[in-house]
């Protein structure tokens, strides 16, 4: 593989990847990404021309996914609306980007017999009630219960259609709770960090029981290229750390990293629907590919990632307000 597609490389775990891709290994990356409120051009900034080039487009757009797909050798797809708050505002925006625009990159895919991998997420499946001992794993069930996890549920059925009736060259990864550096303000950590680092207090949906199993970007974008490189085609791998944490957990270790104390923090009206547990098995990726996570300690990756959000506030600093007053308007 010598060009590498990136779908959606300026958002968070997109851009992660093609920074991880450029430094560990040779191909050259082509990124294409619409630029969204959740797209960031400034988070590729730093990477040589001479190895990524950027193309702003829709991944919806048949004759940009065309052009950009006759010039790659695989794909690796994270383009997609994935906020639940949004999903739960208005579903039209993940319906045409997380299914129209996956058929649209596969059909594009397929003509041109162009490696490909889905970024999914653990949200397909559910949720576990919290005193279950069991994990999610590559054979579970699919139950999906906002618009943003039933969306991408669809997009990956259209992924395994096009892999059994039409032969594409596929795999599939199912992904838990990412964090890490640039993530959107919107999303639950970089949210509690930024609120700090203003002197607000930060916010916890209802009691901040629900738990998720939480992976630094860094590791997420490992097991990826172990996958690109080494998957085995039509299989599907789950990617976790063993991370897992209540919510009011992490709030807490957050505050207590910061220097503030740790019940520093107010409880809000609980999300609609939301999900009580997330919990992956990544036995198969582990013991198949060998891969293992860097930041196997939480800890330390909400240490690391609590340091990029000090050190980077030119970055993070325009999406604040606007992210705010968009919670504002239902009291979260």
């Amino acid at each position: 593989m010598s060009t590498v597609l990136v779908t959606g490389g300026a958002g968070f775990i997109g851009s992660n990847f093609v920074h991880h891709l450029v430094a560990a290994a040779d191909h050259s990356v082509l990124v294409l990404d619409k630029l969204t409120y959740a797209g960031n051009r400034a988070s590729l900034y730093d990477l040589p021309d001479s190895r990524v080039e950027f193309v702003r487009g829709d991944i919806a757009d048949p004759s940009v996914v065309a052009e950009v797909m006759s010039r790659a050798d695989a794909v690796v797809h994270f383009a997609a609306e994935s906020h639940n708050d949004n999903s739960l505002l208005d579903a039209r925006p993940f319906v045409d980007t997380n299914m129209i625009g996956t058929y649209t990159l596969l059909e594009a895919a397929r003509r041109h017999d162009v490696r490909f991998h889905h970024i999914s997420t653990d949200e397909v499946y559910g949720d576990l009630e919290l005193d279950d001992p069991e994990r999610f794993t590559e054979t579970t069930p699919y139950n999906p219960s906002s618009p943003y996890s039933s969306t991408k549920a669809a997009s990956d059925l259209l992924v395994r259609a096009w892999v059994r009736s039409f032969g594409l060259r596929a795999t599939i990864s199912n992904c838990s709770n990412n964090y890490g550096p640039y993530q959107h303000v919107e999303k639950f950590i970089p949210r509690q960090i930024t609120n700090i680092l203003d002197g607000c207090r930060p916010r916890l949906y209802g009691e901040g029981l629900n738990v998720r199993d939480w992976i630094h970007a860094q590791d997420h974008s490992s097991a990826v290229l172990a996958i690109l490189e080494g998957g085995t085609l039509g299989e599907t791998y789950l990617v976790g750390a063993d991370g897992e944490k209540s919510n009011k957990d992490v709030v807490e270790a957050i505050l207590e990293i910061m220097g503030e104390p740790a019940d520093a923090y107010d409880h809000v009206v609980d999300r609609p629907g939301h999900d009580l547990r997330y919990a992956i098995d990544s036995t198969k990726i582990r013991t198949e590919l060998g891969w293992t996570p860097q930041f196997s300690d939480f800890r330390s990756g909400l240490e690391d990632t609590v340091q990029w959000y000090r050190d980077h506030e030119p970055w993070w600093r325009p999406q604040k307000a606007a992210a705010e007053a968009k919670y504002q308007l239902t009291g979260q």
